[in-house]
C-alpha cells in the first residue's frame, strides 16, 4: 500500500495525468479526420457537376471552415503535448470549434438544396 502524500495548506499533490492527454489528442485527431472526410465529400460534390452558384459558394466556405478547424485542432493538440499539465481549452478556441462544426453543417445543407 502506498502512503498518501502530505497535504497542508497550499500544498497539493503533483498531478498524474496518466494517459488522459494522449486520449484527448487522439480524440482531436479523429475529429479532424471526420472533418476532413466531410470537406472531401463537399469537393466531390463539386466534381460531380450539377451544382448551383450558391452550392459552389457553400463548398468554398466549407473549405475555409475546414482550414479554420484544422488550425484550432492543431493548436489544441500542440498544447496537450506541451507538458505534464496541459492548459485548459480557451473559451475562444471552444467557440471557434463549435462555430466551424455548425457552419460546416449549414454549408452541407446549402450544397444539397
Amino acid at each position: 500500500m502506498t502512503a498518501e502524500p502530505e497535504r497542508g495548506p497550499g500544498l497539493q499533490p503533483e498531478r498524474d495525468p496518466g494517459l488522459q492527454p494522449e486520449r484527448t489528442r487522439l480524440a482531436w485527431r479523429r475529429t479532424t479526420l471526420a472533418f476532413t472526410v466531410a470537406a472531401v465529400l463537399a469537393a466531390r460534390q463539386v466534381a460531380g457537376g450539377d451544382l448551383s452558384t450558391a452550392g459552389f459558394v457553400a463548398v468554398a466556405c466549407s473549405a475555409l471552415v475546414w482550414l479554420g478547424f484544422l488550425r484550432v485542432a492543431h493548436r489544441r493538440m500542440h498544447a496537450l503535448g506541451a507538458g505534464p499539465r496541459p492548459q485548459v481549452l480557451s473559451d475562444r478556441a471552444a467557440l471557434a470549434s463549435v462555430a466551424c462544426t455548425v457552419a460546416l453543417a449549414g454549408f452541407a445543407v446549402a450544397m444539397i438544396v
